[in-house]
């Protein structure tokens, strides 16, 4: 599908890759932006409209697939990272949070806008996950897992989505230049890049994007043994 003369919905666009998302698809020409955010006053950016949208609120997601029929496009870009790892953590709170909102609220705007989609021709519907999909790190171990299933449920929803001819894209992506990941001290991508790179796969009905090395790298690993994603454990 075309970016230009689109009607897209990104949610988590009021800062960060988000917002790089919202901003990519105004300057490729897109049609209308809706621009998602549970505070939409947070939203300030030219060209888009802020809808208010808490995507872990079952009844603010039915609302707003049903006002947004024009929909044709959809960014599943919110999420977030309590930073915890699954043992040392105080509680089960962070992990329940990560998989209430990376994969839970996932599932529930895809499902709630997969008809939508199809009214308009099918459409894309692009889910940004991580390089954590693939692999993970002790200290955000439960993040991980949160977007492990949330690549599992992106291969699954590609499946389910084929016959009314919904183009569905995984992103993955290392580090990006952010506030989530502020506090890494390694080279980050560009969130503009990240945003590039997808929607030219958009464009060019590609299923995936591994926007940097660190994805590519960890994709390429998984055939090669458990020992190439964690030297820890070689003996």
């Amino acid at each position: 599908m075309k970016i230009a003369g689109s009607v897209a919905l990104v949610t988590g666009a009021n800062r960060g890759l988000g917002r790089a998302f919202a901003r990519a698809l105004v300057e490729r020409g897109a049609h209308t932006v809706y621009a998602g955010a549970r505070d939409p006053g947070s939203i300030t950016d030219p060209g888009v409209i802020p809808i208010k949208l808490d995507i872990t609120d079952p009844a603010e997601v039915a609302d707003v697939a049903g006002r947004l029929g024009d929909v044709n496009l959809l960014v599943n870009n919110a999420g977030v990272s309590r930073s915890a790892s699954l043992l040392n953590a105080d509680s089960l709170d962070p992990a329940r949070a990560e998989i209430e909102t990376n994969y839970f609220g996932t599932l529930s705007l895809s499902r709630a806008f997969a008809p939508v989609l199809a009214r308009n021709g099918g459409g894309a519907l692009v889910n940004m996950l991580s390089v954590l999909s693939f692999m993970t790190l002790p200290q955000v171990g439960s993040y991980s897992a949160s977007k492990a299933a949330a690549w599992s449920l992106t291969n699954a929803l590609r499946l389910e989505l084929a016959a009314q001819g919904t183009l569905v894209v995984a992103v993955h992506a290392g580090f990006i230049d952010t506030d989530m990941a502020a506090a890494v001290q390694l080279p980050k991508i560009a969130p503009e890049d990240v945003a590039a790179q997808t929607f030219d796969a958009v464009e060019a009905e590609q299923y995936e994007v591994l926007a940097d090395h660190h994805s590519r790298d960890a994709k390429a690993a998984l055939s090669a043994g458990v020992e190439v994603l964690y030297p820890a454990l070689r003996r």
